[in-house]
């Protein structure tokens, strides 16, 4: 008997500046491969440093554009698979109001908050580790998304809590949660107090190279359960129709031995408790 998946609730496709996937594909290949339901959550990223490698616009979304498709195949699709709408917003402390505004203005089903930036550096690209070690680097980025999340309230989950280890110079080859946890425990705390959970992020499993681990890592995973957190999404991070739902057979395994019995979809901005 095919194990079911739980939903994915982090998905790319055309609409975003950094994929081409048709929304559709993305859409049938989640019903091939049984998930429940999806939400796509296409990139806004206001204010993003503009360079050679991302013009001006490139993590803005069209979100008219993208929601009237979205709209358009939610219904095609409503006899095969729930579809909700969302977004993954990029923050930084300068935009607050603007991301406050442009949340407001949207019926969404569900908001990540990502730190993408870090103090107006990407940590995508190898001249933010230059200068500096590892750890410098990583513990700038954590405090930099403590800064973020106790400016900004309006996500329901924290993107990707670690993921600069996805493209650090060594990965996670040196990387350990209890090395920055003083910082790390704070974040989580603060999500926790404001009813905030995580995104359990698959990239990291089928990437390349592999990390074999989530992001966060499982260290934080079972820290945050520790602490008393109880909301969790799972989101593939998937930028091809392939990867949808990739690794969460692991990743389920992952945050039931870190005591978690229940994952969380959200529909128009609440939670919804689902048994893993």
């Amino acid at each position: 008997m095919a194990k079911i998946l739980p939903a994915d609730f982090h998905l790319h496709t055309h609409h975003s500046g950094d994929c081409d996937s048709p929304m559709e594909l993305v859409i049938e290949k989640a019903i091939e491969k049984g998930l429940p339901a999806i939400c796509i959550t296409e990139h806004m990223d206001m204010d993003y440093v503009i360079s050679e490698e991302t013009p001006e616009g490139l993590f803005e979304v069209d979100t008219d554009a993208y929601q009237k498709e979205l709209l358009i195949l939610k219904g095609k699709y409503k006899e095969k698979i729930d579809i909700f709408f969302g977004i993954e917003l990029g923050l930084q402390p300068q935009i607050v109001s603007a991301n406050d505004d442009y949340i407001k203005k949207y019926p969404f089903d569900f908001v990540i908050g990502s730190n993408h930036l870090c103090h107006r550096q990407d940590p995508y690209y190898s001249y933010f580790y230059e200068g500096r070690t590892e750890t410098e680097a990583f513990r700038e980025f954590f405090e930099s998304t403590l800064e973020n999340i106790t400016l900004f309230d309006n996500f329901d989950v924290l993107g990707h809590l670690d993921y600069l280890v996805r493209y650090a110079p060594n990965l996670n080859k040196n990387y350990k949660y209890h090395d920055y946890s003083d910082v790390i425990d704070e974040i989580l705390r603060i999500l926790i107090n404001k009813g905030k959970g995580l995104d359990i992020n698959t990239k990291s499993l089928y990437s390349e190279p592999s990390l074999n681990d989530l992001n966060p890592c499982k260290d934080i995973i079972k820290r945050y359960h520790e602490l008393g957190g109880e909301i969790i999404t799972f989101g593939s991070d998937a930028h091809y129709p392939e990867n949808v739902g990739l690794g969460f057979e692991t990743a389920v395994e992952i945050v039931k031995a870190c005591g978690f019995r229940h994952y969380t979809l959200f529909s128009n901005r609440e939670p919804k408790f689902i048994k893993l």
